[in-house]
């Protein structure tokens, strides 16, 4: 059924890589953000990321030979809405992370271990063009061309995070993320690209006591997607992001981000309600501290709407 492949995606599409590092939210790989749904429909999620390689979570550490290895519980729910007659989405992410990473700090071997909560990521999506708010009833005739949308990110500081390390799940700090989308359907293909740009206020608590300032970090993304009989669909992506330079108590450092990553996405409807999304992403060209592999898998449960 067209409304329910087309609806279970949402969240599990906003479910990429939440790790606690602010750099992360340019480095999503995010297939069909800005597909439309009826709304009124609620949609709950359930994860499982693991990260392993040169992943650092801040690249304005100085940890040369960085190795890490991180698993990512998720849990997240999302509702679509009716904003002034277009289709809007509005969402939270809630992420618990397990940290074990080493690497060379001034020439001196370190590790570190962490658990605890990352920080949480909260979103407000809304099509402005070509996806209008409709009932369950209204939505089984509505046949997706041109999708313009705008999507907002907010991360709190509330992950666990020690002043007097250097690695941690969460970031001591604010971030803010808006993003233009684009979604184009031909045929059972759909092609999208989407630029954002990342803003973060500073960490007076890095390193103890210094006060840590990053730039912006601007991203773009792009997907190839492909929808089968059965409704199946699989999806090839990649995102480019650069920026993010850091300052430690006004000393500019040398960690400008200029970076590649590629993945792909599988999401198999299993009912009505209840699809499975599985996910593999690699680093391609790395230039900072992010140059790692990531496999996850969602449980998404949906109801509401007249489902």
């Amino acid at each position: 059924m067209k409304t329910a492949s087309c609806a279970f995606v949402l969240l599990a599409g906003t479910l990429g890589l939440v790790a606690g590092s602010g750099a992360v939210h340019a480095q999503r790989i995010e297939p069909r953000a800005y597909i439309n749904a009826p709304v009124g429909i609620n949609f709950f999620a359930l994860g499982y990321l693991n990260s392993s390689g040169a992943l650092v979570f801040d690249p304005a550490i100085p940890v040369t030979d960085a190795d890490a290895n991180v698993d990512m519980a998720v849990i997240g729910y999302l509702r679509t809405l009716d904003i002034a007659g277009k289709s809007a989405k509005a969402g939270v992410i809630l992420p618990y992370a397990s940290l074990d990473a080493d690497g060379f700090l001034d020439g001196n071997y370190v590790t570190r271990e962490q658990i605890g909560l990352a920080d949480p990521a909260f979103y407000l999506s809304l099509n402005l063009y070509g996806a209008p708010a409709l009932s369950l009833q209204e939505f089984k005739d509505y046949q997706q061309d041109t999708i313009i949308g705008l999507t907002f990110r907010l991360t709190a500081p509330t992950g666990v995070y020690q002043s007097d390390k250097l690695i941690n799940i969460g970031t001591n700090r604010w971030s803010f993320e808006p993003e233009l989308g684009i979604s184009k359907a031909i045929g059972p293909w759909t092609l999208e690209a989407a630029a954002a740009v990342v803003f973060y206020t500073d960490n007076d608590e890095f390193d103890s006591d210094k006060t840590r300032q990053q730039d912006p970090v601007y991203s773009t993304q792009f997907h190839v997607n492909y929808t089968f009989a059965n409704k199946v669909w699989l999806s090839l992506g990649a995102t480019y992001y650069t920026g993010g330079k850091t300052t430690i108590d006004g000393v500019e450092r040398n960690d400008l981000q200029e970076n590649w990553r590629t993945g792909f996405t599988l999401a198999l409807p299993i009912d009505r309600r209840n699809s499975i999304k599985l996910l593999a992403q690699s680093g391609v060209s790395t230039r900072t501290g992010t140059d790692y592999d990531t496999l996850g898998v969602f449980w998404q449960y949906r109801w509401g709407g007249g489902i």
